[in-house]
């Protein structure tokens, strides 16, 4: 009798790691889905702007926003991240990558030995993302200089340094469906919509986050704790922004400037150093949608906690 149990019982652990493995097979975009194309770099440069680039894998300590060599510590609840090098450098970078290898890192997360990125890298939103777009950032990002240098290895606890069982977290938090049009919403607005939720990602560090890491839906840009560490991240629904125009909304994108002539500060820096390079419409566009989201209350805020 207990061998036959403990038969049942190894099947079982067999069916089960089975399962859990073909749930978590890492996806990939095949080369023969990127038809032939030219590049448009003024477009690339945009979405490089848009999708906040600069902000964690330039080098830190030094005035260039454009040497990509990564080395920025990301601490999380999870353990440290730390920036990897995304330079055209072939050796520490992605200088050997294809195409199809650049687009499967942004859209699906997954690198081009075929293991998860941690979701540390935003592509959770980044998946909404245009194919054409991501082909784009990409023949701009092999225009950049190349740097060398490997950044140092994340430094996290088991299991979540399991990249195996970031397949689980990307079932319950990614839905991988491009974003849809609202017909009933002018151009101006949609495109608002997409560089918030796609390239933007802007939801990534204004949302409040469950014990999994995924954000929490119901209270999505509400704010919350700073996924670093250290601070508050503003909601940034009506509930905090009522009182702001559209323009003040564009003209903070722009300068940092805020409506009673406060300033950006924190993280919040590096990504006005982005948004500032945006064309004024997209700000504009920007503004435009996070105006149209209805107040939402976010978690209770610690009275010490100061907005990063």
């Amino acid at each position: 009798m207990l061998r036959r149990i403990l038969l049942g019982l190894i099947l079982l652990g067999a069916l089960g790691l089975g399962i859990f493995w073909l749930l978590t097979i890492p996806a990939v975009v095949a080369p023969a889905s990127l038809p032939p194309r030219t590049a448009n770099l003024a477009n690339g440069l945009a979405a490089f702007n848009a999708g906040g680039c600069t902000s964690c894998h330039a080098v830190p300590n030094q005035p260039d926003r454009l040497k990509l060599g990564g080395g920025l510590a990301m601490p999380s609840p999870f353990g440290t991240f730390h920036v990897p090098n995304i330079s055209p450098d072939p050796t520490y970078g992605i200088g050997r990558w294809s195409e199809a290898d650049f687009v499967t890192a942004v859209l699906k997360g997954t690198s081009p030995d075929g293991a998860h990125y941690f979701p540390a890298f935003p592509y959770a939103s980044y998946q909404h993302a245009s194919v054409d777009d991501v082909r784009d950032l990409f023949a701009y990002l092999k225009t950049l200089p190349a740097v060398s240098g490997k950044p140092r290895d994340h430094e996290l606890p088991f299991p979540f340094n399991i990249r195996r069982n970031v397949g689980i977290w990307k079932l319950l938090f990614m839905d991988g469906k491009p974003l849809v049009a609202d017909a009933s919403r002018p151009p101006s607005w949609n495109h608002g919509a997409y560089l918030v939720n796609g390239l933007g990602h802007c939801a990534e560090c204004h949302s409040p986050r469950n014990f999994l890491g995924g954000i929490v839906d119901a209270q999505r840009f509400a704010g919350g704790p700073n996924p670093e560490g250290e601070g508050w991240v503003p909601n940034i629904t009506q509930k905090r922004l009522g009182d702001w125009s559209a323009k003040d909304i564009a003209y903070f994108l722009e300068t940092g400037q805020t409506p009673d002539g406060d300033t950006a500060g924190g993280s919040m820096v590096r990504v006005i150093r982005n948004m500032s390079q945006l064309s004024a419409e997209d700000r504009a566009a920007i503004a435009e949608y996070l105006k149209s989201l209805p107040p939402v209350d976010g978690p209770p805020r610690p009275k010490k906690a100061k907005e990063s």
